[in-house]
């Protein structure tokens, strides 16, 4: 059927309402899934699509749903999210002298033939973020066109988690007087930190079946972030732009991509997709050009998926996807800390990073700048399903990389994405002739990384750890 204006009225009520902002963060700062019945597979679907927001994930599944709109809401609880520093007596203790790279970078030439004092260590402890309940919504919505094609819209997003935290202090040294400040407070000695990011993508989307078994399709994907910062300022002697470095502040940033995607039974239990979402190309974060690599850069990495769905029996299907997301494409995300080192961050007039501003490519903002040193991740998900009476179960696995190495620990205490895994079950509800509840449930057990403070040489340790709950319903109309 064609789209009528009550629908086109409906798009917009709804996409306004549900283009709210996102706070996760799964794989990496890419969420499991996104609709209800997906995330009930652990996110497993490219091959198998239930419902009208298939095309997040394979916008050729859009071709097999039928008319339909999906509604969202997940409650999402990332708990023990935090760090804890513990002394080694390895390395460079801190307020001792210490020779050699990379510190003789960061000292003035007159005390470099002597050694200098360890620059920055974070005191011993635990620190917790604040903020551990989110509201995450999603919304998709079909029409056919004709027999052959269908055209999707679709609302979701991705997320960082918005840490905060209001503990913890640092031994620091005065570039004044080459003397240490033991406890100024916060994390980053200036009072409480985090940050923020949020992505929402708006997903037009078209399939045209090529064979009653076999459709392809296309999406043009606009995309929306935000991010915020605070209490970041003690780097500002490592950054080209302190003034927009921190400051507690939203910027803004869009940008356009698309994704293609294919969906095909090949035997008669056996179906195959795979899709393809290009590296979006965002406009640089004005308000924190001092902050990520490439001037404020921050694009949106590339990923794609393959997997197949297999039939079990006369009530049961096994899916099964293979996921990789390409976070070395962003530089802010994947530069790592040591870029600060070798030369790469020091002030032209005295080779002093705490003279404001500094200089060089490696500095914060700079064309090679340092940043939280990511890895791409590749992500298995394995997902069944059954029928029972008039309900669906579904039952998830998923197994990923750790995007953050030991190396890397230091900045990624404002990021601690280190989900490894996910246990997911869900459910499927008809409610009448054209309706449907559904219902999904993610537990994401405690995982951590542990790595030495470059900062320091070692003295110290900064584990990172976190685990995650999450609850979505939805509710979908047939028409």
């Amino acid at each position: 059927m064609l789209v009528n204006n009550n629908k086109l009225m409906l798009v917009a009520i709804i996409s306004s309402l549900f283009a709210a902002p996102v706070a996760q963060a799964t794989n990496g700062y890419f969420a499991h899934g996104y609709s209800t019945k997906e995330k009930g597979l652990a996110g497993a679907g490219v091959a198998y699509s239930q419902d009208s927001l298939a095309s997040a994930t394979n916008p050729a599944g859009i071709a097999f749903v039928g008319e339909r709109m999906d509604l969202g809401i997940a409650l999402f609880a990332p708990s023990d999210r935090g760090y804890t520093v513990t002394n080694t007596g390895g390395g460079a203790a801190p307020f001792a002298p210490y020779e050699g790279a990379p510190y003789t970078a960061f000292c003035a030439p007159s005390l470099a033939a002597g050694g200098c004092q360890v620059p920055f260590s974070i005191n011993a402890g635990s620190v917790t973020s604040e903020n551990d309940m989110f509201l995450i919504p999603s919304f998709g919505m079909t029409w056919a066109l004709d027999s052959e094609h269908v055209i999707g819209f679709s609302v979701y997003g991705n997320g960082g988690m918005d840490t905060e935290y209001k503990s913890g202090s640092v031994a620091s040294l005065n570039p004044g007087t080459f003397s240490f400040d033991n406890n100024l407070p916060g994390t980053f000695g200036s009072g409480t930190v985090g940050i923020n990011l949020m992505q929402a993508f708006f997903n037009l989307s078209l399939a045209t079946k090529t064979s009653a078994d076999e459709a392809m399709g296309v999406s043009l994907i606009l995309a929306a972030q935000r991010f915020r910062s605070f209490g970041l300022e003690y780097f500002g002697g490592y950054s080209n732009d302190p003034s927009n470095l921190a400051g507690n502040r939203n910027s803004d940033s869009k940008g356009f991509g698309f994704k293609l995607g294919y969906q095909a039974k090949v035997m008669k239990d056996l179906s195959v997709g795979i899709s393809y979402q290009s590296k979006i190309a965002m406009s640089e974060f004005e308000e924190y050009k001092g902050l990520f690599a490439e001037n404020g850069g921050f694009d949106i990495p590339s990923t794609y998926t393959v997997g197949l769905v297999y039939g079990v029996g006369t009530s049961g299907k096994v899916v099964f996807d293979v996921q990789r997301i390409n976070y070395t494409e962003v530089a802010a995300v994947s530069n790592p800390i040591e870029n600060f080192f070798g030369g790469n961050c020091i002030d032209p007039l005295n080779a002093m990073v705490y003279s404001i501003p500094a200089g060089g490519s490696g500095c914060l903002g700079g064309a090679n700048g340092a940043g939280f040193g990511w890895e791409d991740m590749t992500v298995i998900k394995l997902g069944y399903e059954m029928v029972a009476g008039n309900n669906v179960y579904r039952f998830g696995y998923s197994k990923a990389d750790m995007p953050i190495p030991e190396s890397q620990t230091l900045f990624n205490i404002l990021a601690p994405a280190v989900i490894e895994q996910h246990y997911t079950f869900g459910m499927t509800m008809p409610v009448g002739k054209d309706q449907e509840f559904n219902l999904a449930v993610m537990i994401a057990p405690n995982a951590s990384v542990k790595g030495a403070n470059p900062f320091d040489g070692g003295a110290t340790q900064i584990e990172l750890e976190m685990e995650q709950k999450e609850i979505q319903v939805g509710w979908a109309w047939k028409y």
